[in-house]
């Protein structure tokens, strides 16, 4: 008998054609199905589809009750520009002049008027911050009378050489910034005569480093602002999480929630020469570091060549402007982190009992993103036997849970209330799996 022909495979745009209820693009439809082809199993292409779309950047509905997720981009959504026609922004137009402006006189200002510095400097994240930072103060060629191509020495306790996700560390940054580091005290004592004894001709600063996840508690002993200001050197102090004033006025006043977390008022106030922190922690606003202190300082590190790919674009600074306008017209309580953060748990109770699924439990919600480690929220949301994340996962849009003690519980303190409902029917529809 002669052989049967194996059969053609289907073309290539045909089968694409078949993908268009996914919603992707055509081209991306091409490659799923081309990939399906050459693997042998064109069945495969509508699964290569769907996983090439839930690779995207997409909405999701966080009720893990981790308030800044560091997975989830950390500080929930910032202000948005209002509706309207599409137009460009004066980034570095200087619409008095006609001239080219600074980037840093809208939302740099606006923060440095906010937290009382002379200047402010935003950079892409808290990381690019510090680095700016040490190499525009402490880098080769920032420091007279150092080593002719090198660093000048940057003074650091040993209990504050931290490393932060995604490993960042305190060492590598300072390497990077071209400085020379020098270690002082011990892992958990730390005294200013051990940072007196440091400095040297080429001391280029005193760095100060916020411990964001980490704590060392019991026999311990650290420097503060004032006293290491008193030294002579510029105090450099990474505060990291941003909260812009330890006094929350914004919240009627201090809450115990925050207490210890040191503000970036106080910091500058205490003499610190400048202070780096993170937009999207405890400022909440978008992605974003911010570098404010010494007028002279902050453009050194502007004039860095390093400033200008550190820098961040217009809808960066458009959400930023806008979060620090909230500040300063005493309307941040509104921003949404801090609406989250202090509601009442009878009303999240209230809706936890209103969404008729699981189990109505009391929980403990988390700022998350290196803030406030064993300080937790008192919270509330529901439960469900059994680890159902993975299809929740699965949910349009995506419901974000974690797993205690082999349940899944949705936090309802990190859920805007008009996503209520999305939850109710997340987990509604897990009966059906």
């Amino acid at each position: 008998m002669p052989p049967v022909p194996s059969p053609r495979p289907p073309s290539v745009d045909a089968l694409a054609r078949d993908l268009a209820d996914t919603g992707l693009p055509h081209p991306l439809l091409v490659d799923a199905a081309r990939a399906a082809i050459a693997a042998g199993d064109p069945a495969q292409a509508r699964e290569r589809a769907q996983a090439t779309a839930a690779a995207l950047l997409r909405p999701v509905v966080n009720a893990t009750g981790v308030l800044l997720h560091t997975n989830l981009g950390r500080s929930p959504s910032t202000p948005r520009a209002p509706a309207g026609p599409v137009r460009y922004a004066s980034v570095e137009l200087d619409l008095a002049t006609g001239r080219r402006g600074a980037r840093d006189r809208g939302a740099g200002a606006l923060l440095a008027r906010a937290v009382g510095a002379e200047a402010a400097a935003v950079v892409n994240n808290g990381a690019a911050a510090i680095l700016l930072a040490l190499t525009a103060v402490a880098g080769p060629g920032a420091v007279r009378g150092g080593e002719e191509g090198a660093g000048g020495e940057v003074v650091v306790s040993r209990g504050e050489l931290v490393e932060i996700g995604g490993g960042f560390r305190i060492p590598d940054v300072l390497a990077g910034s071209g400085a020379r580091m020098v270690e002082v005290g011990t892992t958990n004592r730390t005294r200013l005569g051990d940072y007196r004894g440091a400095l040297t001709d080429a001391t280029a600063a005193v760095l100060k480093v916020h411990p964001s996840n980490y704590r060392i508690t019991g026999f311990t002993e650290a420097v503060g602002v004032r006293a290491l200001a008193g030294l002579g050197p510029p105090v450099v102090v990474d505060a990291g999480s941003g909260l812009l004033d330890a006094r929350t006025p914004w919240l009627g006043g201090p809450q115990p929630w925050l207490a210890g977390e040191p503000g970036v008022t106080q910091l500058l106030a205490e003499g610190a020469a400048l202070v780096t922190f993170s937009g999207d922690k405890l400022l909440g606003g978008p992605q974003a570091g911010v570098i404010a202190g010494r007028a002279d300082l902050v453009a050194r590190c502007a004039r860095t060549p390093l400033a200008r790919a550190l820098r961040p674009g217009a809808m960066v600074l458009a959400a930023l402007q806008e979060t620090a306008l909230a500040y300063l017209r005493g309307e941040a309580a509104a921003l949404p982190l801090w609406a989250m953060a202090r509601r009442p748990v009878a009303e999240l109770r209230a809706r936890a009992a209103a969404l008729g699924v699981g189990e109505v439990v009391d929980t403990a919600a988390v700022f998350g993103g290196g803030s406030q480690p064993g300080h937790d929220l008192p919270s509330a949301g529901v439960a469900l036997d059994g680890d159902h994340t993975a299809a929740l996962r699965a949910a349009s849009p995506p419901v974000i849970a974690r797993v205690t003690a082999g349940r899944t519980v949705l936090d309802l303190r990190t859920v805007d209330p008009a996503d209520d409902a999305v939850v109710a029917a997340a987990a509604r529809g897990l009966a059906g799996r």
